[in-house]
């Protein structure tokens, strides 16, 4: 019987977490995190994008034929969920296969193309936790669908680039590649596979699976056992079609024009295999430098000397992307070319952070309205009302009581004036003006309030 009671005792004080890997987003963290919002969104009509929004759940099959079974979202990463029904459907890993799915379902082949959509929104993948990493993240991402031109790859380019110089994101690095096509893709995954395979028995487990079902994906390992090995590896550069070639030379020659630096890079790759021809990164640059500075002692010691004033980053992209000609034909639909990116918002405020990059105050209250008493608030909610209307920034606490409480809140708030009424005012049809700066009260007639608060808080401006 006493372990009973244990029990009950220990079920009713049971505290509840956020599921691991994923995390509430608090009041205080809302800021920077609309900024970003802002800022991607003003940068996306200025580009010609359109908003779309598709469900967080899709049918589990969207991804497995879209994404690719042997990738490592698909195999490990993906949450499953089965309806009474019987449908297995999948949380989103990634915002693309949806918006082709809508694309293709929607009719938007009849469109004028190309078709330019973006998004935002949460994704969910079962990854291994770590700085800078989630199980539930956000992105945004931009999709054209319905063109080919090496254009629209430098267009995509140059607005992710753009959107991080907003940020003051500036010292980048864009890695850029060419994985080919389906006719000169196998050519090259031959070549790994003769290079990599009498290595096999010094590379990890998933590589020594990978050299059978996408060698490819070797090139992407982060196992110090298989880096070591991709230096000398076989560049898929030197095995591309003449249509590959030429749709890379064409890409590079855009990004030259625009002034957009770039740095090709031979061995990247994608996780997912729905890339083809072109595939990019952006990085920050100390994480690029320090890669490529291994082993070279002071030089690189000096070259890194102000990154090591701060933290240091994270080793993941903070943007990738490619085109994609044959997802959705793949998905059912009919064929259209299409490049799209994406980027990663917690990453990207992480680095904000971590560089101390000022991000815009929200606008402030300026005036904060303080009731007492029962009549009191109930005219409180209508002037609160009419002086947000009007334009005026107020501010206001409904559930506190006190005078003291109120004002130290109002204090706290950093507001010009506060407006008191109390049960005297209420009656009177007055409110009383305490101006925060000098602690002068005045009583003001109500009617008279609105004129009165704009004339004062036009004057504090100018000071």
């Amino acid at each position: 019987m006493e372990e009973q009671d244990q029990n009950h005792k220990r079920s009713r004080g049971r505290h509840y977490f956020a599921p691991s890997g994923m995390h509430d987003i608090l009041p205080q963290d809302q800021n920077v995190r609309n900024y970003v919002y802002e800022t991607v969104s003003e940068l996306a009509s200025d580009y010609g994008f359109g908003r779309i929004d598709t469900p967080i759940v899709e049918q589990a099959e969207l991804f497995s034929k879209g994404i690719g079974t042997s990738t490592d979202i698909v195999e490990h990463e993906m949450y499953f969920l089965k309806t009474k029904g019987g449908e297995v459907l999948a949380l989103r890993p990634e915002g693309t296969a949806p918006i082709v799915r809508a694309y293709t379902e929607h009719g938007m082949h009849v469109w004028p193309q190309p078709v330019k959509l973006w998004y935002w929104g949460p994704m969910f993948r079962h990854e291994r936790q770590q700085r800078g990493r989630f199980r539930q993240f956000w992105q945004y991402g931009f999709e054209v669908i319905g063109g080919e031109d090496a254009a629209i790859d430098a267009e995509v380019i140059q607005l992710m680039s753009n959107i991080l110089k907003e940020f003051g994101l500036k010292d980048i690095t864009i890695q850029i590649n060419s994985i080919g096509c389906s006719q000169c893709r196998p050519y090259y995954k031959k070549a790994l596979v003769h290079y990599y395979r009498p290595h096999i028995d010094k590379l990890c487990a998933n590589c020594r699976r990978r050299i059978k079902v996408n060698p490819m994906r070797m090139l992407d390992c982060k196992d110090e056992r298989c880096a070591r090995f991709k230096q000398n590896a076989p560049q898929i550069v030197d095995h591309l079609c003449e249509d590959c070639r030429k749709h890379l030379k064409t890409l590079l020659e855009f990004l030259e024009e625009i002034s957009l630096p770039y740095f090709l890079n031979p061995y990247l790759v994608r996780g997912l295999d729905y890339y083809n021809r072109t595939v990019f990164e952006i990085w920050p640059q100390e994480v690029v430098i320090s890669e490529y500075k291994k082993g070279e002692g002071e030089a690189a010691k000096e070259d890194n000397q102000q990154s090591q004033s701060r933290e240091s980053p994270p080793k993941f992209a903070l943007v990738a992307g490619g085109r994609y000609d044959n997802l959705v034909k793949i998905l059912g639909g009919r064929p259209a070319p299409a490049f799209g990116a994406a980027a990663g918002v917690e990453r990207i405020i992480y680095e904000l952070k971590r560089r101390n990059l000022k991000i815009p105050e929200p606008r402030k209250p300026r005036v904060f309205l303080i009731q007492l008493g029962d009549l009191a608030k109930r005219k409180s909610l209508k002037l609160f009302e009419e002086l947000r209307q009007s334009g005026i920034k107020i501010a206001s606490s409904f559930g506190r009581d006190s005078i003291k409480s109120q004002l130290k809140l109002a204090d706290k708030l950093g507001v010009d004036y506060t407006l008191i009424l109390g049960q005297k005012e209420a009656l009177e049809n007055t409110v009383i003006v305490r101006d925060m700066h000098n602690g002068e009260q005045l009583t003001v007639q109500m009617p008279k309030l609105h004129d009165f608060l704009k004339a004062r808080l036009s004057r504090r401006a100018k000071k």
